[in-house]
């Protein structure tokens, strides 16, 4: 029996058949395919996707303003440094990416088929030491709770379509046979960002879900490329202009968000070439 037709994934699958969609998720998968064969990835996965979340936590923080270092990140990662038992706000937002960007590993497990649980756990971890009533942990917001993050994109939706399109993205992503692994952890990505289900941490947990996704969907296997490093690659502004675009601009919007998307993988690819060049040069810090 044929599955219902669902509009939102309908029209989804069509703008993943625009050319220039299909190059960028063509480009991305030959990225990907490309450092998924390097020679350090032959027995060193583990040390190399460590190192991927080091940076991808990084950058992470970076893109919501914690300015930091991978030597720091590294550090706290193992141990080599500890945590201030004061944190600033940056740091708070620093200890929040670390977090959730290695929770990521976990809940793709899960994310596939049940994005809410996933976005629920990675909510946990990011915003453990940013929000002010625990009770707000782990779950969408409320009527009567606001957020005051990622203003430029407009005001956070009212909690009602909130949920609407919360659960419109749940079957977005059990459409991800049909759509191209790329498409859906962008539109996962700059939704979660865009409708802000949170009171704090929504950038930090729009960024791990799609980290979890690439990883779930097969794009990127071995957990090794930094696409938190590709969104930054071409500077805070760029990103943010590109996420705007998205929740602003209609059709014209999505594609330049989709295309985005596939250039921060590509470049994040990269990142993860030059991690494996490391390893396999014995030169991680």
């Amino acid at each position: 029996m044929s599955s219902k037709p669902d509009p939102v994934v309908d029209a989804l699958s069509q703008i993943a058949a625009l050319p220039a969609v299909v190059t960028a998720v063509d480009d991305s998968r030959e990225a990907c395919t490309r450092l998924r064969w390097h020679q350090a990835l032959r027995r060193r996965i583990p040390e190399a996707a460590a190192e991927s979340r080091v940076r991808g936590a990084w950058a992470s923080a970076e893109l919501d303003g914690a300015r930091s270092s991978a030597d720091i990140v590294r550090d706290l990662a193992c141990g080599a440094r500890h945590w201030s038992p004061d944190p600033d706000p940056g740091e708070r937002v620093l200890r929040g990416a670390v977090t959730a960007t290695s929770e990521a590993e976990h809940v793709r497990s899960v994310v596939l088929a049940a994005p809410l649980q996933a976005l629920a756990r990675l909510h946990l971890a990011a915003a453990a030491d940013l929000v002010e009533d625990p009770a707000q942990l782990g779950r969408p917001r409320n009527p009567g709770e606001e957020c005051g993050e990622l203003v430029d994109l407009g005001p956070a939706p009212e909690v009602s379509e909130m949920r609407a399109r919360l659960d419109a993205l749940t079957r977005v992503v059990a459409a991800h046979g049909r759509i191209p692994t790329l498409v859906v952890a962008a539109i996962v990505h700059a939704e979660v960002a865009a409708v802000r289900p949170f009171t704090r941490g929504n950038g930090v947990v729009a960024r791990a879900m799609e980290r979890a996704i690439i990883q779930a969907g097969g794009l990127d296997p071995t957990a090794v490329v930094v696409p938190e490093a590709g969104h930054g690659a071409q500077g805070g502004t760029a990103y943010l202009g590109a996420l705007t675009a998205y929740a602003t601009g209609g059709p014209d919007g999505l594609v330049l968000w989709l295309t985005h998307c596939g250039d921060a993988v590509v470049a994040g690819a990269l990142e993860g070439q030059g991690i494996a060049d490391a390893v396999l040069a014995g030169r991680l810090g």
